[in-house]
């Protein structure tokens, strides 16, 4: 028995994906509250959870997820302690709902 083709036959192969333009392969700026954000993408395979300041409800390891900073900081990557994990449906809504995150200011960070 011969293996499945993923295609017809005849048909060209897909062309490989850039990593530029409209997909969401690099880091891109966006605004949030007035202020303009870089969010990158992630796999999720640090093995850490994080905490998603949209809905305050933790990223368990190997969930792909997406991270965001100020865009005004120094660096490819800004201040570490800047980043924010947020869940991708989390950060789409971010402008319709407030942020859920209820902790003192001197309670620890996730």
């Amino acid at each position: 028995m011969s293996p499945r083709r993923s295609r017809p036959r005849g048909s060209e192969p897909p062309e490989p994906r850039s990593s530029g333009g409209g997909g969401w392969f690099t880091e891109q700026t966006e605004s949030y509250r007035g202020e303009d954000w870089r969010v990158r993408p992630v796999a999720g395979d640090s093995g850490k959870f994080y905490r998603c300041p949209g809905c305050d409800q933790e990223i368990p390891p190997g969930v792909g997820h997406l991270v965001a900073w100020p865009a005004d900081e120094v660096g490819a990557l800004g201040g570490v302690d800047d980043r924010r994990h947020w869940h991708r449906a989390c950060w789409n809504a971010r402008n319709r709902r407030g942020a859920a995150v209820q902790r003192g200011r001197n309670a620890p960070r996730y």
